[in-house]
């Protein structure tokens, strides 16, 4: 299945502890089918030392969610899921992604 969420989108989650939170996508993981939402299911993870984390210790972390509990934000600020339709330029038709809620472009 094609992932048609991209990094860099807003998008809004839907289920878990973290329910109702925006937050901006940071990695997409296509094979997991899983992707990384910044200030989203923040875990914590014991570290070693090590040359980057000197001190070692307890480091708060975010960890990749399911792709399919979130929805992509559109322009209006409410959670939408992503259509495709095809559009003419130059006499080819191009995929477009657009927000079903309000019909608009993304």
């Amino acid at each position: 299945m094609k992932m048609r969420i991209k990094k860099g989108e807003i998008v809004q989650v839907l289920s878990g502890n973290d329910k109702g939170v925006s937050g901006r996508v940071l990695e997409v993981y296509p094979s997991k089918n899983k992707i990384l939402v910044e200030g989203v299911n923040i875990r914590k993870k014991h570290m070693k030392p090590n040359p980057k984390n000197q001190q070692g210790g307890i480091v708060s972390k975010e960890m990749p969610i399911d792709y399919s509990n979130v929805l992509i934000v559109d322009s209006d600020k409410n959670a939408s899921r992503i259509g495709i339709r095809f559009e003419e330029k130059d006499g080819k038709s191009i995929p477009v992604r657009y927000a079903k809620t309000n019909d608009k472009n993304l």
